[in-house]
């Protein structure tokens, strides 16, 4: 016999009360786009704000998932419940989540004071699912204490992980080159603490010096703290955790939390309307000839971009595309 679905009412109740079913078919509903998904949002948004969120970003391969799974674990420790939400790459054929990252989080599967959830990028660029944030509000919603983000690795997009975290983890690994390049690039701008994982490897020293010589170039306050951690040991992972809840902490004592909280939520909007903007702009043009023929005109250089674009805007959304 067919399970009978939720309605709002029942999902809504579900949420915040924690129930499991209630919070995997919510997170469904957000991911899919389904319209229920806005009324439900709706209604849990205003009780939401209370969970700490932790971004965790970082190069493939470099032990995301095994490090995210020991901080759980010292979080469950202590008593207080977690959620997961794991951006992973997703299929190019099924635009589903490749689940190779989630089996590490196996440990926590059957705990029920852990929810985890994997979610495909959908070709989003930017490393974060568009739905992540309401993923996000759900498992706040539903009381849970600590949030982690895990995301792809992909490298400078990566940024958008600080739209959506209280505090950001880069995870990094020795030996790799690429990851001191990377934070010469930029993405050093992100993390709040920095940790490099897998210590008993040679280079692991080497490595923190050099990422020690890179963030010594910043601001002192906006120096990320920086360990040595062994993930499937547990090694550093205690002071791992101490410095991410230091870093809150410290954000909240002098009001910069809730300030970065409403910069993100802001930017958050205007990301959303953006992406929404951009696909309805898209099938427009798909779907009227004339437009068609105006990107056709450019192809042939027989009309500039700038005057495409005019004729675009004005055409599908009524506004001049010369006004400021």
């Amino acid at each position: 016999m067919a399970r009978k679905e939720l309605t709002l009412d029942e999902l809504v109740t579900g949420v915040r009360a924690g129930d499991r079913r209630a919070l995997a078919r919510a997170i469904s509903l957000v991911e899919d786009g389904d319209q229920l998904a806005y009324g439900l949002v709706r209604e849990l948004y205003p009780g939401t704000g209370r969970a700490a969120i932790v971004g965790v970003t970082g190069p493939p391969g470099v032990g995301k998932s095994s490090l995210v799974g020991a901080l759980v674990r010292l979080v469950r420790e202590r008593g207080q419940t977690v959620g997961v939400v794991s951006v992973d790459p997703s299929s190019p054929f099924s635009r589903g989540a490749l689940l190779g990252d989630r089996i590490r989080l196996a440990d926590h599967f059957l705990d029920p004071g852990v929810f985890i959830r994997s979610m495909g990028t959908r070709g989003h660029l930017g490393g974060l699912a568009e739905s992540t944030l309401q993923a996000v509000l759900l498992l706040d919603a539903a009381g849970k204490d600590v949030v982690f983000v895990e995301t792809v690795g992909a490298g400078q997009s990566e940024v958008e992980v600080t739209g959506i975290a209280d505090t950001v983890l880069l995870v990094l690994m020795p030996g790799s080159g690429d990851s001191v390049q990377a934070l010469k690039a930029g993405i050093m701008e992100i993390p709040d603490v920095i940790a490099v994982n897998k210590l008993d490897h040679p280079a692991a020293k080497t490595m923190l010096n050099e990422v020690r010589s890179i963030v010594a170039l910043a601001e002192p306050e906006q120096r990320p703290t920086i360990l040595l951690t062994e993930a499937l040991r547990g090694e550093g992972v205690p002071e791992l955790l101490a410095a991410i809840e230091e870093h809150r902490s410290a954000l909240f004592a002098d009001g910069r939390l809730e300030a970065r909280r409403r910069r993100n939520l802001a930017a958050e909007v205007f990301a959303l309307a953006s992406s929404r903007a951009s696909a309805h702009l898209r099938a427009a043009v798909a779907d009227d000839p004339e437009l068609l023929r105006v990107l056709q005109s450019v192809e042939n250089r027989e009309l500039d971009p700038l005057s495409a674009v005019r004729r675009i805007l004005e055409e599908v959304f009524r506004i001049d595309a010369d006004a400021r």
